[in-house]
């Protein structure tokens, strides 16, 4: 029997190559996305587009904090999973307009968590990031260190949502996992992202910023390694313990809740000056550093411990920077002609 996958976020650059995936292995797929102009709305459009190309797929063009929205999408669906992607992303723009965090993150999440309880599906899976870990530097990140001290008010929205779907999870008895990814990229990326700013520069003969002159380090996540960890995470579904002596050593599964979160990360901290040594190298230039201190809001570094991930689906991403970084480059290159 075909199961139906609800994906909010469908024509982002996470939610694109989530939803082809999933159509990949007989799903059908209904998204829902408010084509916001954060970045170039030509990009999301085009996802789109390649997406209503293929059957099983279908999209609503609004935003999931308007009322009603996705309770009458869950009614009429009736969803097997329900994959939460949709947000205003972006460390820096929160700190320029922090309100359109509230409305997506925190007003929009609050809106799904309201639909899944009406209409429950077998299985809610959302978004939340590493930024949540913020100040602590006990590294590599497990699910269960402390997460506290976020620096930036994305990463507060993101956290506020992690406590917000427990407490429906333990309320509604609804089961709930937040994934946590590390620093995705890929084609189709965001044009605010690094790896896309820094292969544009390059391949224009202009300076790249690097902040905190060069010593940073990011857990670099290659874009269909998180989608295959989310796809298999799907059948993955937590239960609510008998008692909190249930939950296994290791596990972040709620001792009150079929709650969980789970890091999907590539398990290598890799320096910031590496990551551009391996643009230089797919493009074959030499980049023009610019370097800068540390942006309001940033970390130096992140890193995940990706073993609960493994251990509850047998797969760990592993895609080597240079391999994605090229394929980035690739892309780029094609879709711009340059």
């Amino acid at each position: 029997m075909t199961r139906t996958a609800l994906v909010t976020g469908s024509a982002g650059f996470i939610g694109y190559h989530l939803c082809t995936r999933l159509l990949a292995d007989g799903w059908r797929v209904i998204g829902i996305d408010a084509m916001t102009d954060y970045y170039d709305v030509r990009l999301k459009e085009r996802r789109q587009a390649m997406l209503l190309q293929t059957p099983g797929f279908s999209t609503h063009a609004d935003r999931i904090e308007a009322p009603g929205v996705l309770h009458d999408m869950l009614d009429q669906a009736r969803p097997d999973a329900v994959i939460h992607l949709a947000a205003q992303a972006g460390v820096r723009y929160s700190i320029d307009n922090p309100e359109s965090y509230v409305e997506a993150n925190l007003i929009g999440t609050f809106r799904l968590l309201e639909a899944i309880r009406a209409f429950p599906p077998s299985h809610s899976l959302l978004a939340s990031t590493s930024s949540v870990f913020g100040a602590n530097t006990d590294m590599p990140y497990a699910e269960t260190a402390k997460a506290d001290t976020q620096m930036s008010f994305y990463a507060a929205t993101k956290k506020a949502n992690e406590a917000m779907a427990h407490s429906y999870a333990h309320l509604y008895d609804l089961p709930i996992t937040m994934f946590r990814f590390f620093t995705v990229y890929g084609p189709w990326g965001r044009p605010d992202m690094a790896l896309f700013k820094f292969t544009k520069a390059i391949l224009e003969d202009l300076p790249i910023d690097v902040y905190n002159h060069g010593d940073m380090r990011r857990d670099f996540t290659y874009v269909t390694d998180l989608v295959d960890g989310i796809v298999r995470l799907i059948d993955a579904v937590p239960g609510r313990p008998a008692t909190p002596l249930d939950v296994p050593m290791g596990d972040s599964l709620s001792p009150v809740a079929p709650y969980r979160i789970v890091n999907i990360g590539n398990s290598d901290s890799v320096p910031l000056t590496d990551f551009i040594a391996a643009i230089e190298d797919a493009t074959g230039r030499r980049a023009t550093r610019n370097y800068m201190d540390m942006q309001p809001g940033d970390v130096p570094a992140t890193w995940a411990d990706a073993s609960l991930l493994q251990s509850l689906t047998g797969y760990r991403p592993q895609t080597p920077v240079a391999v994605g970084v090229a394929r980035f480059v690739e892309w780029y290159r094609e879709y711009y002609g340059a």
